[in-house]
C-alpha cells in the first residue's frame, strides 16, 4: 500500500484513504480463505462493476467473476422509469424504439461474460416498468401479459455477451 501512495504521488495523484484498502483476492482467495473460515473472499467495484472471485464450471481454477454494480443498475432502472413516465401517452411504437436504444446502449457496455444474469433481470425489470406505465394510460387497460410479451419480443432486445474473455481477444490479435 506504501509502495503504490509513493508511484501514484509521482503523477500527482492519491488515494482516497476511505474507500482504498487491500484484499485478499485471486487465483487461491477462495482455498486460502476457506481453510481459515473466514467465508468467501471480499468483492469491489470498479469501472461499474462488481468483480468477484469464483469457480469455473466443473468447480476447478479460478474465474473472475463480474456483474452489474447494483448502484449503477437502481440508477438506470429509474432513470428509465422516469422518463416513461414523462412519455407515457406517446405511441407504443415510438416508446419501443426508444427503450430499444437504451438497452442496446446499456448492454453494450455492461454485455461481459459472467454478467448474463443480470442483464437478463435488467431486461425483465424494464419490461415490468413498462408495461405498468402502459397500464396507467388508461382506465380500462386491456394490456395482458401476453400481449405485453408480443411487444417486449418486437422491440427489446435481448442480451447476449458481446465482449468476449480477454484471452480470446488476444488470440484473434495475436495468432500464429
Amino acid at each position: 500500500m506504501k509502495d503504490l501512495h509513493i508511484r501514484l504521488a509521482q503523477f500527482g495523484l492519491n488515494l482516497h484513504p476511505e474507500k482504498t484498502r487491500l484484499i485478499e483476492f485471486g487465483r487461491d482467495a477462495i482455498d486460502d480463505r476457506a481453510q481459515r473460515g473466514e467465508g468467501k473472499p471480499d468483492t469491489f467495484d470498479f469501472l461499474g462493476f462488481t468483480h468477484y472471485c469464483t469457480r469455473k464450471k466443473d468447480g476447478t481454477g479460478f474465474k473472475l467473476g463480474r456483474k452489474t454494480q447494483a448502484k449503477r443498475k437502481r440508477a438506470k432502472l429509474k432513470a428509465i422509469k422516469d422518463a416513461l413516465r414523462r412519455n407515457m401517452h406517446k405511441p407504443i411504437d415510438e416508446q419501443g424504439r426508444w427503450l430499444a436504444a437504451v438497452l442496446r446502449g446499456y448492454f453494450a457496455y455492461f454485455a461481459v461474460p459472467t454478467n448474463s444474469p443480470s442483464l437478463s433481470a435488467f431486461r425483465q425489470q424494464v419490461k415490468e416498468r413498462w408495461l405498468r406505465v402502459l397500464r396507467r394510460r388508461s382506465q380500462r387497460s386491456i394490456l395482458t401479459f401476453e400481449r405485453m410479451q408480443k411487444i417486449v419480443d418486437r422491440y427489446l432486445p435481448v442480451p447476449h455477451v458481446l465482449h468476449p474473455w480477454p484471452e480470446q481477444r488476444f488470440l484473434v490479435t495475436h495468432s500464429t
